[in-house]
């Protein structure tokens, strides 16, 4: 039986194959490859010396859904595929509510015409708001998202949640992660965004290879040591394993479980370009600019649940992230372009 992976071109889902083709599951990616790169998945072959399908796919797409779903036998999905930029989603709420909440819809729907009822939801901290304290927990109310796209994880989620109530053969679990940042340690695969990266840790690292002239950081007037936002970073890698870890579970556990994916620890932003500095060697320019909008003082995860059920916890830190951001850059300066 195989993993269906929705977005498995992307940034996590790249990585998430080379974990679970690395802990022995069949996989089956697909992505319509608007911000992603059919040569990630060449890459992760490269890395595993596994072959899979890869398919060409928007998730609005029913039809062609059910066409994947009757062909390779599909016992779980991992659903990364969504867009992911908050910035553009205030500006254009439509387009993300219609592919985030339309297209989850569509594949939720091609699933139950199927009999797949085991689903892994890349969802986000984002859900739990402005309103909350730190550290967040999976019990803590979720909504009062800031931007369309956390308020389009926040819809799944209930979505999700309803389709649980309403059926108990399905096994859903929504996984929270908070900030992922680095690359694996090949060099092969990392984040590659298209244009001015909207995170933090791709700016620092076109700036350190010269594709930028300086980061700007949003806003030093925060209530934290140092008065910059202070955030949870979280190794890609790691995310990924935790990936592997829910798909294990769902496949013999039913109904919804959420589950919080970061470190535990807050790290500010000139914390996050001083550690960079320190892995790399290479100095980062930046300027103070003005908060953005929406933007909370602090981030960072209870992720003691995880542990707790699934067995799984970080094993990176910030300079591993660092070093590893670093690698995939220099080998990669124009992503998978180059």
């Amino acid at each position: 039986m195989a993993v269906l992976i929705t977005g498995g071109a992307g940034y996590i889902g790249s990585h998430t194959c080379v974990e679970l083709l690395n802990a022995g599951k069949e996989i089956v990616v697909i992505d319509n490859f608007c911000n992603s790169s059919p040569k990630a998945c060449d890459r992760v072959k490269e890395i595993t010396g596994k072959d899979f399908p890869v398919i060409e796919c928007d998730i609005r797409d029913g039809a062609k859904l059910r066409e994947i779903l009757a062909q390779y036998p599909i016992d779980s999905v991992i659903h990364f595929a969504g867009l992911k930029a908050v910035g553009e989603s205030c500006v254009k709420p439509l387009e993300y509510y219609d592919n985030n909440i339309g297209g989850t819809v569509t594949l939720l729907e091609a699933m139950k015409e199927a009999g797949v009822k085991t689903i892994v939801f890349s969802s986000s901290a984002t859900v739990y708001g402005e309103h909350n304290k730190v550290p967040f927990r999976e019990d803590m109310p979720a909504g009062g998202t800031t931007n369309p796209y956390g308020t389009t994880k926040y819809f799944i989620e209930i979505i999700l949640k309803d389709l649980c109530a309403s059926d108990p053969e399905w096994s859903v679990s929504l996984l929270r992660y908070f900030n992922p940042i680095g690359a694996h340690e090949s060099g092969k695969i990392g984040e590659a965004p298209n244009g001015i990266p909207n995170n933090l840790m791709p700016y620092i690292a076109q700036v350190a290879v010269g594709k930028r002239e300086k980061l700007s950081v949003f806003g030093n007037d925060y209530d934290t040591p140092d008065g910059t936002g202070v955030r949870d970073y979280i190794h890609v890698v790691d995310l990924a394993k935790g990936h592997v870890a829910a798909v294990k579970r769902a496949e013999t556990v039913k109904g919804c479980e959420i589950y919080n994916l970061g470190t535990g620890v807050g790290v500010s932003v000139l914390e996050l370009v001083h550690a960079f500095e320190k892995a790399t060697g290479v100095k980062i320019p930046y300027v103070i600019a003005p908060r953005r909008p929406g933007d909370i003082a602090y981030s960072y995860a209870d992720a003691s649940k995880a542990l707790a059920v699934l067995g799984w916890k970080t094993e990176k830190n910030a300079e591993d992230a660092c070093r590893d951001t670093w690698r995939w850059q220099k080998n990669n300066p124009n992503g998978y372009d180059d």
